[in-house]
């Protein structure tokens, strides 16, 4: 599903929330008044949920490139432990997860 999503966004950023339950992720959440852009997505953390299954972020990079910039650092220091980036041109492989100190995380897609 985020594979399609941005694909469907693309030359835009997907961004969304990730759910998850006993370490597996299995919703996103979209955030109102999220603004997707061609190389931003910004959240309104204001209108994120009450929702404790929320664990992290995943975005897309339409440039292909799955490294953090300094503004994703940022971002994932301050929302849950796991973020996603996926890039372009998003096949089932073409992602990276990373802690929340932007240090790369093992994930497996089931």
């Amino acid at each position: 599903m985020i594979m399609e999503a941005s694909k469907d966004t693309y030359p835009r950023e997907f961004g969304a929330l990730l759910k998850a339950e006993n370490n597996i992720i299995y919703e996103i959440a979209i955030i109102p008044g999220t603004i997707q852009g061609d190389k931003h997505t910004m959240f309104w953390m204001f209108m994120k949920p009450v929702d404790f299954s929320i664990v992290g972020s995943v975005h897309s990079h339409p440039n292909g490139v799955t490294l953090p910039s300094d503004q994703d650092l940022n971002m994932f220091s301050n929302n849950g432990p796991i973020h996603i980036i996926v890039g372009y041109p998003y096949r089932i492989t073409d992602f990276q997860a990373y802690d929340r100190s932007g240090n790369p995380e093992k994930v497996k897609v089931i």
